[in-house]
């Protein structure tokens, strides 16, 4: 499927001349109103169907044909033969309202997608009754992050039904997995949704938005091989400035038989390092202090753009590990990226996620054991703990060698904190399968856990091949006990740190009280602390508020399985933390 986006017909039309039709009924539709920007729109009409007399050539329909192509002031390129006019994809300051739901990589998709928007002139807005475009950027993982998405159509298509008939119509637009997944489900189900637009294909959005003000749905679910959207700066929309998430790649080649992502997100490619770099030197210089690189499997990052990063030096995995499809060679690999990005601002943290166990060689590993901006956290994830289900999930390792690469991270990064994925109730897991599960939790001694019931995605490996015989309730009951044992484990691990001075970095206000505050430690553990004036520097008596973007030094006083909770000592930073042990910054009789 992945690779249906590359491949040309032999005879092609262009997607300019596919929407003619779908753009003349406007000229009597019901957007004729009064305002200036229907004026416009309604002139841009009148010259597109002077333009259209003449038609398309022979040459627009010959293979291969060559098209004229104008470099356009953004950089882009716009072809001179548009019976598309450039005038009609403008948003004319149309208000749009977006939804995220899923992984972080659906919040870096948000961000590109308003990116790509906003230079067509379209606004933002966060109140969804001023909206005139809703869209949903959306997750397929689970039947019920998908069952969630309908619910809210449902809700939409009745704010849709009630807008003002002065107005013009509200468009209702699908983003992201489910629109890969469902694509014609979507169109018919009860007309709910006017455009879809697949993960590759949110540079059509203009267009795609532009037929639905005609009155006609509009989709585009194409695939790409190559779309890694490395030329559109994201418009970030990080927490009060502290955090942003920046996607150095995209797809997934693992083919688990459980994991809808291959066909949903497609192949891995990866975004070429220059322009991650100039992504993340951006943020630095915005103030940015926390940077999370993202990808389906992002510690398999390969750059291969440039000629001279084409070695034949094969792709080196954790030992142990193998993968469904032949090794790669050459290309600048994720220990290269993170070298360059923990390099361009030592105050700022770097982390990453998700990625997969078998691409943890131990440059990576020592890498991170030296930077002290990397941050100390691995997210590993292991799905089960029975080497049986391993096997039949196509993971590539077995339960033997999981604990070896767990050991060789401990033992290369002291103190790291883990955190991992399990599925509880894979097809053929028996109640062995679950207890080694349940043993190998406590084996390895989490901080954070994902967790999940196992649900059964069309077009996987596993809907083939597998069935789906263990019973819903007993995969609630399993689901039940991995998280006790979970959450157990997790209060073991972080009443260990009871006494400590933690590094943190303020994230803004606690949820539950105004007169907390709350930030993250390197090991990404979240700390509860007074809100107060502290310290501006160690050993000054000056005092300074404390405001999310800070960092913080904060005594552990007292945990549990979710979060610590401690009491702010003094105001400091990456820099002055780096090669000193906390304990001895603060003199230890500070409250």
């Amino acid at each position: 499927m992945a690779s249906l986006g590359t491949l040309k017909p032999l005879l092609t039309v262009p997607r300019h001349w596919l929407c003619v039709r779908c753009i003349q009924p406007r000229c009597c539709s019901h957007l004729a109103n009064t305002t200036v920007a229907s004026r416009e729109r309604r002139t841009a009409v009148d010259k597109l169907k002077t333009r259209l007399s003449s038609g398309p050539s022979f040459q627009d329909f010959v293979r291969g044909a060559s098209v004229n192509k104008t470099q356009a002031a953004d950089g882009e390129y716009a072809d001179k033969h548009a019976y598309l006019s450039e005038d009609l994809e403008m948003g004319n300051s149309r208000k749009v309202y977006f939804e995220t739901y899923g992984c972080q990589m659906n919040v870096s998709d948000t961000e590109i997608a308003w990116s790509i928007l906003q230079r067509k002139g379209y606004q933002r807005t966060g109140e969804l009754n001023e909206a005139d475009v809703v869209l949903l950027v959306t997750c397929s993982i689970r039947e019920k992050a998908e069952q969630t998405i309908w619910n809210r159509l449902q809700q939409l298509a009745a704010v849709k039904r009630k807008r003002p008939k002065t107005q013009m119509p509200m468009k209702i637009g699908i983003l992201g997995c489910m629109a890969e997944r469902l694509k014609t489900e979507l169109l018919e189900r009860e007309k709910l949704v006017d455009v879809l637009a697949g993960p590759d294909a949110y540079r059509d959005l203009p267009r795609l938005l532009t037929v639905a003000d005609g009155g006609h749905q509009a989709s585009n679910v194409l695939l790409s091989l190559e779309e890694t959207y490395a030329d559109i700066m994201p418009v970030h929309h990080a927490p009060q400035g502290y955090g942003a998430f920046v996607s150095i790649m995209r797809g997934c080649d693992n083919m688990c038989t459980y994991c809808i992502v291959p066909f949903t997100r497609g192949r891995e490619r990866s975004r070429p390092v220059s322009s991650i770099l100039e992504e993340v030197r951006m943020l630095s210089d915005q103030g940015v202090k926390e940077v999370t690189l993202l990808g389906q499997n992002v510690n398999s990052y390969r750059d291969t753009s440039e000629e001279q990063f084409c070695g034949s030096d094969l792709t080196q995995l954790s030992r142990g590990f193998k993968t469904v499809y032949r090794t790669k060679q050459g290309g600048l690999r994720f220990s290269d990226l993170l070298d360059q990005v923990s390099r361009i601002d030592p105050d700022m943290r770097i982390r990453f996620t998700s990625p997969h166990p078998k691409d943890f060689p131990d440059e990576v590993l020592h890498l991170i054991a030296e930077r002290g901006n990397i941050c100390n956290q691995i997210h590993l994830p292991a799905q089960s703990g029975s080497s049986q289900v391993l096997k039949a999930m196509r993971r590539g390792y077995t339960r033997e060698a999981y604990l070896d690469l767990v050991n060789n991270i401990k033992r290369i990064i002291p103190g790291v904190s883990l955190s991992s994925d399990f599925i509880s109730g894979f097809c053929g897991e028996t109640e062995d399968d679950h207890q080694q599960t349940l043993s190998l939790i406590r084996e390895v001694g989490y901080n954070v856990g994902f967790l999940f019931a196992y649900s059964m995605r069309k077009k996987t490996h596993a809907y083939h091949r597998l069935h789906d015989d263990v019973p819903a309730a007993v995969k609630r009951r399993r689901l039940e006990e991995c998280i006790h044992v979970f959450r157990a484990e997790a209060a073991k691990v972080n009443a260990a740190l009871i006494g400590s001075t933690q590094l943190v970095l303020v994230e803004g206000e606690s949820k539950r009280s105004a007169k907390d505050l709350c930030g993250r430690t390197d090991g990404n553990m979240k700390v509860i602390f007074p809100k107060e004036d502290v310290a501006a520097q160690p050993a000054e008596s000056s005092a300074a508020p404390i405001n999310a973007g800070d960092y913080v030094l904060v005594k552990i006083s007292s945990t549990n399985s979710q979060s610590l909770r401690g009491r702010a000592l003094g105001h400091s930073s990456l820099r002055l933390c780096l090669g000193t042990r906390l304990v001895n910054v603060w003199p230890q009789t500070q409250p």
